[in-house]
């Protein structure tokens, strides 16, 4: 075995061809984020679908560029856990200054 032989872990990572589409796939992403914003009749359903568009660019970044995707599936269920409980965390305050908003407390 050659000290110099390619690991098969480096054959699956993703080349720069790869990296440049992931790149402009998160560009529109945050430039659909920017526009949707001005969109008066998304107004009442802004909040979870930016926090949705933002999940997905987690995601991808989590995936591709901290090599998520091609480590042990442990590293990948923590970051989901983490997801998750942010995810859940974000609803519950925007559901706490939405009440406290409308005057319900």
């Amino acid at each position: 075995m050659s000290a110099h032989a390619p690991s098969h872990e480096v054959e699956h990572h993703p080349g720069p061809k790869q990296y440049i589409a992931i790149a402009v796939v998160l560009t529109a992403i945050t430039a659909i984020e920017v526009a949707v914003y001005y969109v008066p009749a998304i107004r009442p359903v802004l909040p979870p679908l930016l926090i949705a568009l933002s999940a997905v660019k987690f995601s991808l970044v989590v995936m591709f560029y901290m090599h998520l995707k091609f480590d042990s599936p442990l590293f990948t269920w923590m970051f989901v856990f983490g997801l998750t409980a942010a995810g859940f965390t974000a609803v519950g305050f925007l559901a706490l200054f939405g009440f406290v908003h409308m005057g319900a407390l």
